[in-house]
């Protein structure tokens, strides 16, 4: 029912910065939870953050947690991704989701909305 757009992603050094945003279009996105995957080439989308709808609860998968934040602006129906401290393992597509329900959750199946994408590359 959420049309998702993402955007912000590029080429960055190690260590450096990039926030990806999630351009929502619906009249259900304030209540949906949202969250972040990422697919690099032969390997599985993986969980990488998700948020309530209130944007108090947040889910990090572990190899992300203090280096990203996730965050929404419901007003411009928009959420985000910081991410810090970029590592080259970080390097992947990066998909928004909304999930089916309103709770924040990491699992893939919960999502019944995707974006098409934004590449991510961190350079050593």
């Amino acid at each position: 029912q959420v049309q998702l757009v993402e955007s912000g992603g590029g080429l960055v050094q190690a260590g450096g910065s990039l926030r990806l945003s999630c351009a929502a279009s619906g009249r259900t996105f304030s209540s949906n939870a949202m969250g972040w995957f990422r697919q690099a080439p032969g390997k599985e989308r993986e969980f990488v953050a998700s948020i309530s709808w209130s944007g108090v609860n947040t889910y990090y998968t572990g190899s992300v947690k203090g280096r990203f934040t996730i965050s929404r602006d419901n007003a411009k129906n928009t959420v985000y991704l910081q991410m810090n401290n970029l590592k080259p393992e970080d390097t992947a597509v990066y998909y928004c989701a909304a999930s089916f329900g309103s709770s924040a959750t990491k699992a893939k199946g919960d999502f019944g909305s995707w974006g098409q994408g934004t590449q991510v590359t961190v350079s050593s």
